[in-house]
Protein backbone atom coordinates (compact mmCIF):
# COMPACT_ATOMS: atom_id res chain seq x y z
CA UNK A 1 0.00 0.00 0.00
CA UNK A 2 1.58 3.81 -0.64
CA UNK A 3 1.96 5.83 2.18
CA UNK A 4 1.07 8.66 -0.17
CA UNK A 5 -1.13 8.47 -3.11
CA UNK A 6 -1.86 11.68 -5.22
CA UNK A 7 -4.08 11.60 -8.39
CA UNK A 8 -4.90 14.74 -10.70
CA UNK A 9 -4.71 16.74 -7.94
CA UNK A 10 -5.21 20.77 -8.70
CA UNK A 11 -5.08 23.31 -6.48
CA UNK A 12 -6.42 27.12 -7.29
CA UNK A 13 -6.56 30.21 -5.23
CA UNK A 14 -8.69 32.87 -6.07
CA UNK A 15 -7.07 36.24 -5.33
CA UNK A 16 -8.72 39.80 -5.18
CA UNK A 17 -7.11 42.55 -6.66
CA UNK A 18 -8.37 46.42 -6.63
CA UNK A 19 -10.46 46.42 -9.69
CA UNK A 20 -10.91 42.90 -10.67
CA UNK A 21 -10.08 39.25 -9.11
CA UNK A 22 -7.88 36.73 -10.83
CA UNK A 23 -7.00 33.26 -10.31
CA UNK A 24 -3.55 31.16 -9.52
CA UNK A 25 -2.89 27.90 -10.05
CA UNK A 26 -0.54 26.45 -7.45
CA UNK A 27 -0.84 22.37 -8.28
CA UNK A 28 -2.16 21.56 -12.19
CA UNK A 29 -3.12 17.95 -12.38
CA UNK A 30 -0.19 16.24 -10.07
CA UNK A 31 0.18 12.43 -9.68
CA UNK A 32 2.52 11.74 -7.36
CA UNK A 33 2.99 7.86 -5.48
CA UNK A 34 5.10 7.62 -2.50
CA UNK A 35 5.55 3.56 -1.42
CA UNK A 36 5.41 2.66 2.43
CA UNK A 37 9.08 2.42 3.72
CA UNK A 38 10.82 4.29 1.40
CA UNK A 39 12.72 8.24 1.88
CA UNK A 40 11.46 10.25 -0.67
CA UNK A 41 13.07 14.11 -1.28
CA UNK A 42 10.62 16.75 -2.78
CA UNK A 43 12.21 19.53 -4.10
CA UNK A 44 11.38 22.62 -6.40
CA UNK A 45 12.03 26.10 -6.54
CA UNK A 46 10.76 28.71 -4.52
CA UNK A 47 6.69 29.11 -5.60
CA UNK A 48 6.94 25.87 -7.36
CA UNK A 49 3.99 24.51 -5.19
CA UNK A 50 5.62 22.14 -2.09
CA UNK A 51 4.23 23.94 0.46
CA UNK A 52 0.93 23.93 -1.02
CA UNK A 53 1.15 20.19 -1.45
CA UNK A 54 2.27 19.27 1.98
CA UNK A 55 -0.56 21.42 3.26
CA UNK A 56 -3.12 19.27 1.11
CA UNK A 57 -1.65 16.23 2.52
CA UNK A 58 -1.81 17.23 5.94
CA UNK A 59 -5.69 18.93 5.24
CA UNK A 60 -4.58 22.21 5.98
CA UNK A 61 -6.00 23.24 2.37
CA UNK A 62 -8.33 21.24 0.12
CA UNK A 63 -7.33 20.10 -3.47
CA UNK A 64 -9.68 21.72 -6.55
CA UNK A 65 -9.88 18.79 -7.97
CA UNK A 66 -7.89 15.35 -7.16
CA UNK A 67 -7.81 12.80 -4.66
CA UNK A 68 -5.52 12.11 -2.18
CA UNK A 69 -4.88 9.51 0.33
CA UNK A 70 -2.11 8.92 2.77
CA UNK A 71 -1.25 6.30 4.75
CA UNK A 72 -4.36 4.39 3.01
CA UNK A 73 -6.84 6.78 4.43
CA UNK A 74 -8.87 9.40 2.22
CA UNK A 75 -7.48 13.03 3.01
CA UNK A 76 -10.97 14.79 2.95
CA UNK A 77 -12.60 12.59 5.00
CA UNK A 78 -10.35 10.78 7.36
CA UNK A 79 -8.01 13.57 8.44
CA UNK A 80 -7.95 12.67 12.23
CA UNK A 81 -7.23 9.37 11.24
CA UNK A 82 -4.17 10.69 9.79
CA UNK A 83 -2.75 12.45 12.02
CA UNK A 84 -2.64 9.79 14.67
CA UNK A 85 0.15 7.90 12.14
CA UNK A 86 2.51 10.83 11.11
CA UNK A 87 4.62 13.30 12.59
CA UNK A 88 5.19 16.44 11.32
CA UNK A 89 8.01 18.67 11.02
CA UNK A 90 6.91 22.05 9.56
CA UNK A 91 8.53 24.84 8.16
CA UNK A 92 8.20 27.83 10.50
CA UNK A 93 7.53 27.48 14.47
CA UNK A 94 5.75 29.62 16.53
CA UNK A 95 6.24 29.26 20.48
CA UNK A 96 3.45 28.62 22.74
CA UNK A 97 3.75 31.42 25.77
CA UNK A 98 6.18 30.73 28.01
CA UNK A 99 6.31 26.82 27.73
CA UNK A 100 9.87 25.72 28.19
CA UNK A 101 11.11 22.81 25.45
CA UNK A 102 10.26 19.90 27.49
CA UNK A 103 6.47 20.76 28.08
CA UNK A 104 6.65 21.01 24.24
CA UNK A 105 7.62 17.46 23.43
CA UNK A 106 5.29 16.68 26.62
CA UNK A 107 2.36 18.45 25.38
CA UNK A 108 2.69 16.74 21.71
CA UNK A 109 2.85 13.00 24.00
CA UNK A 110 0.11 14.13 25.63
CA UNK A 111 -1.74 15.43 22.38
CA UNK A 112 -1.18 11.49 20.71
CA UNK A 113 -1.93 9.64 23.94
CA UNK A 114 1.98 8.26 23.51
CA UNK A 115 4.18 7.08 26.31
CA UNK A 116 7.45 8.12 25.01
CA UNK A 117 9.89 9.06 27.48
CA UNK A 118 10.41 12.76 27.04
CA UNK A 119 13.87 13.26 27.69
CA UNK A 120 14.61 10.19 25.79
CA UNK A 121 13.09 12.05 22.56
CA UNK A 122 15.07 15.46 23.86
CA UNK A 123 18.53 13.63 23.93
CA UNK A 124 18.32 12.33 20.74
CA UNK A 125 18.04 15.59 18.67
CA UNK A 126 20.94 17.20 20.79
CA UNK A 127 18.70 19.35 23.33
CA UNK A 128 19.54 17.29 26.59
CA UNK A 129 20.46 20.59 29.40
CA UNK A 130 18.45 23.17 26.76
CA UNK A 131 15.22 21.74 27.16
CA UNK A 132 14.13 23.75 30.44
CA UNK A 133 14.64 27.03 28.53
CA UNK A 134 11.52 28.80 26.96
CA UNK A 135 10.88 27.99 23.39
CA UNK A 136 10.73 31.82 22.83
CA UNK A 137 14.68 32.13 23.62
CA UNK A 138 15.25 29.46 21.34
CA UNK A 139 17.63 29.88 18.19
CA UNK A 140 16.21 28.90 14.83
CA UNK A 141 18.67 25.70 15.20
CA UNK A 142 17.67 24.75 18.43
CA UNK A 143 13.44 25.37 17.73
CA UNK A 144 14.16 22.58 14.43
CA UNK A 145 15.63 20.09 17.07
CA UNK A 146 12.90 20.81 19.52
CA UNK A 147 9.98 19.88 16.53
CA UNK A 148 11.73 17.32 15.20
CA UNK A 149 11.75 15.57 18.87
CA UNK A 150 8.03 16.71 18.67
CA UNK A 151 7.84 14.60 15.42
CA UNK A 152 9.12 11.95 16.52
CA UNK A 153 6.26 11.33 19.40
CA UNK A 154 4.56 8.20 18.64
CA UNK A 155 6.66 6.37 16.87
CA UNK A 156 4.89 8.07 13.29
CA UNK A 157 4.23 5.80 10.50
CA UNK A 158 4.58 8.47 7.85
CA UNK A 159 7.14 11.61 8.75
CA UNK A 160 6.69 15.00 6.78
CA UNK A 161 9.67 17.18 7.30
CA UNK A 162 9.88 20.22 5.78
CA UNK A 163 12.90 22.25 5.62
CA UNK A 164 14.28 20.75 8.39
CA UNK A 165 17.54 21.66 7.72
CA UNK A 166 17.01 25.14 8.31
CA UNK A 167 19.14 27.11 10.52
CA UNK A 168 20.87 23.77 11.98
CA UNK A 169 24.86 23.79 12.57
CA UNK A 170 26.82 20.83 10.87
CA UNK A 171 26.30 18.82 13.98
CA UNK A 172 22.61 19.29 13.70
CA UNK A 173 22.40 18.09 10.16
CA UNK A 174 23.90 15.07 10.72
CA UNK A 175 21.84 14.50 13.64
CA UNK A 176 18.84 15.24 11.50
CA UNK A 177 19.91 12.41 9.00
CA UNK A 178 20.73 9.61 11.27
CA UNK A 179 17.34 10.12 13.20
CA UNK A 180 16.16 10.13 9.30
CA UNK A 181 18.05 6.69 9.06
CA UNK A 182 16.81 5.23 12.06
CA UNK A 183 13.81 6.07 11.24
CA UNK A 184 13.23 4.37 8.03
CA UNK A 185 15.08 1.27 9.61
CA UNK A 186 11.98 1.57 11.56
CA UNK A 187 10.39 1.19 9.11
CA UNK A 188 8.71 4.45 8.97
CA UNK A 189 7.83 6.66 5.58
CA UNK A 190 9.75 10.00 5.33
CA UNK A 191 8.77 12.29 2.97
CA UNK A 192 11.66 14.89 3.17
CA UNK A 193 11.12 18.34 1.38
CA UNK A 194 14.17 20.32 1.13
CA UNK A 195 16.22 23.11 -0.69
CA UNK A 196 19.50 21.68 0.62
CA UNK A 197 20.56 19.31 -2.43
CA UNK A 198 23.53 17.43 -0.07
CA UNK A 199 20.84 16.55 2.75
CA UNK A 200 18.45 15.15 0.38
CA UNK A 201 21.17 13.24 -1.66
CA UNK A 202 22.36 11.86 1.56
CA UNK A 203 19.37 10.25 2.84
CA UNK A 204 16.53 10.10 0.16
CA UNK A 205 15.78 6.77 -1.85
CA UNK A 206 14.02 8.93 -4.90
CA UNK A 207 13.34 12.27 -5.99
CA UNK A 208 10.39 14.45 -7.27
CA UNK A 209 11.06 17.59 -8.94
CA UNK A 210 8.16 20.29 -8.55
CA UNK A 211 8.37 23.17 -10.91
CA UNK A 212 5.71 25.54 -11.64
CA UNK A 213 2.87 23.59 -9.95
CA UNK A 214 3.73 20.50 -12.08
CA UNK A 215 5.78 17.33 -11.24
CA UNK A 216 8.45 17.61 -13.73
CA UNK A 217 10.45 14.21 -13.03
CA UNK A 218 9.92 11.54 -10.19
CA UNK A 219 12.67 9.00 -10.10
CA UNK A 220 16.29 7.81 -8.25
CA UNK A 221 18.97 10.30 -8.42
CA UNK A 222 20.77 7.66 -10.41
CA UNK A 223 18.25 7.25 -12.90
CA UNK A 224 17.63 10.97 -13.52
CA UNK A 225 21.18 10.89 -14.15
CA UNK A 226 20.94 8.45 -16.52
CA UNK A 227 18.16 10.44 -18.45
CA UNK A 228 19.67 13.31 -18.37
CA UNK A 229 22.64 11.94 -20.79
CA UNK A 230 24.36 10.41 -17.73
CA UNK A 231 26.60 13.60 -17.46
CA UNK A 232 29.90 13.31 -15.60
CA UNK A 233 32.94 15.27 -15.39
CA UNK A 234 36.82 13.84 -15.83
CA UNK A 235 39.44 16.46 -14.40
CA UNK A 236 43.03 14.87 -15.60
CA UNK A 237 46.56 16.87 -14.38
CA UNK A 238 48.70 16.92 -17.30
CA UNK A 239 52.58 17.57 -17.99
CA UNK A 240 51.60 19.27 -20.94
CA UNK A 241 48.03 20.24 -22.65
CA UNK A 242 48.55 18.98 -26.69
CA UNK A 243 46.15 20.44 -28.93
CA UNK A 244 46.08 17.31 -30.72
CA UNK A 245 44.91 15.11 -28.04
CA UNK A 246 42.45 18.00 -27.10
CA UNK A 247 40.54 17.77 -30.53
CA UNK A 248 40.52 14.14 -30.34
CA UNK A 249 38.81 14.94 -26.73
CA UNK A 250 36.54 16.86 -28.57
CA UNK A 251 35.39 14.78 -31.14
CA UNK A 252 34.65 12.20 -29.12
CA UNK A 253 30.86 10.82 -29.09
CA UNK A 254 29.17 12.05 -25.70
CA UNK A 255 31.71 15.11 -24.39
CA UNK A 256 30.03 17.84 -24.29
CA UNK A 257 32.76 20.92 -23.52
CA UNK A 258 36.41 20.80 -22.78
CA UNK A 259 38.31 23.21 -20.14
CA UNK A 260 41.73 24.08 -19.47
CA UNK A 261 43.45 25.71 -16.54
CA UNK A 262 47.18 25.01 -17.03
CA UNK A 263 48.02 21.85 -16.88
CA UNK A 264 44.38 20.74 -15.63
CA UNK A 265 41.90 19.48 -17.85
CA UNK A 266 38.48 19.27 -17.53
CA UNK A 267 35.76 16.98 -19.24
CA UNK A 268 32.06 17.25 -19.53
CA UNK A 269 30.97 14.39 -20.80
CA UNK A 270 28.14 10.91 -20.96
CA UNK A 271 28.80 8.38 -18.60
CA UNK A 272 29.52 6.04 -20.93
CA UNK A 273 32.08 8.64 -22.62
CA UNK A 274 34.36 8.42 -19.56
CA UNK A 275 36.70 5.63 -20.54
CA UNK A 276 37.25 7.10 -23.84
CA UNK A 277 38.23 10.17 -22.82
CA UNK A 278 40.39 8.80 -19.92
CA UNK A 279 42.26 6.64 -22.86
CA UNK A 280 43.18 9.13 -25.64
CA UNK A 281 45.00 11.35 -23.31
CA UNK A 282 46.98 8.02 -21.63
CA UNK A 283 47.69 7.29 -25.06
CA UNK A 284 49.07 11.20 -26.20
CA UNK A 285 52.44 13.15 -25.82
CA UNK A 286 51.16 14.20 -22.57
CA UNK A 287 52.05 12.42 -19.31
CA UNK A 288 48.86 11.91 -16.94
CA UNK A 289 49.78 12.64 -13.16
CA UNK A 290 46.09 12.36 -11.79
CA UNK A 291 42.82 11.35 -12.71
CA UNK A 292 38.82 12.06 -10.73
CA UNK A 293 35.70 11.46 -11.97
CA UNK A 294 32.57 13.25 -10.86
CA UNK A 295 28.98 12.62 -11.34
CA UNK A 296 26.25 15.05 -12.31
CA UNK A 297 25.19 16.67 -8.78
CA UNK A 298 21.48 16.66 -7.46
CA UNK A 299 21.85 20.56 -7.78
CA UNK A 300 22.66 20.17 -11.47
CA UNK A 301 19.86 18.14 -12.15
CA UNK A 302 17.49 20.34 -10.23
CA UNK A 303 18.51 23.22 -12.04
CA UNK A 304 18.42 21.21 -15.34
CA UNK A 305 14.54 20.13 -14.67
CA UNK A 306 13.48 23.40 -13.28
CA UNK A 307 15.09 25.30 -16.48
CA UNK A 308 13.30 23.02 -18.59
CA UNK A 309 17.04 21.47 -20.25
CA UNK A 310 15.90 18.18 -19.31
CA UNK A 311 12.06 18.16 -20.45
Amino acid sequence: MPAIELRGVTKRYHRRGLFRSRSVTALHDVDLTVQSGEVFGFLGPNGAGKSTTIDILLDYAAPTEGSVHVLGNDVATESTAIRERVGILPDGYGAIGERTGREHVEFAIDAKDADDDPAELIERVGMSGLDAYPIAEYSKGMAQRLMLAMALVGEPDLLVLDEPSTGLDPNGARTMRRIVREENERGATVFFSSHIMEQVEAVCDRVGILDGGELVAVDTIDALRESTGGTSTVTLELSTVPESAMSRVRSLEGVTGIKTDGSTVVVACENAAKASVIATLYDSTAEVTNVTTSQTSLEDLFERYTRGVAQ
